[in-house]
Order: C-alpha cells, then sequence, then structure tokens
C-alpha cells in the first residue's frame, strides 16, 4: 500500500495544472473516505449484495 505522500503525490501528478485548492481539498478528502470504507470493510466484514439490495429496497422506490 503506498504512503500518504506517494499518494498525495500521484493524486497532484493527476490534477490539471489549473486545480484549486478547493479541487485538491476534495479529492483529498475523498480519498481519506475510500481508505476509511476500505479499512471499516476489513475489519467488520462486508454484506452480501442481497441483503444489501433488500436495505436499499426500503429507501430507494421503483419507477
Amino acid at each position: 500500500m503506498p504512503t500518504v505522500k506517494q499518494e498525495v503525490t500521484s493524486l497532484l501528478d493527476r490534477l490539471p495544472d489549473n486545480s484549486s485548492l478547493e479541487d485538491v481539498q476534495y479529492h483529498l478528502f475523498v480519498i481519506e473516505k475510500i481508505r476509511r470504507g476500505l479499512e471499516r470493510a476489513e475489519a467488520e466484514g462486508k454484506l452480501p449484495q442481497s441483503q444489501v439490495e433488500e436495505r436499499l429496497s426500503k429507501w430507494l422506490v421503483n419507477p
């Protein structure tokens, strides 16, 4: 797994030269949320697709 510094360097290399500080902050925020989600899934386990669909069906409206 890359270090945080390596991830930030990679992000900066991929962003356009005219990116704002706000753009960089947003992308760092998204990377951190994904990292936390992956760590949580590893520690707590994942739900099977059928359970996810069942839970979401209570919130989603089918047209």
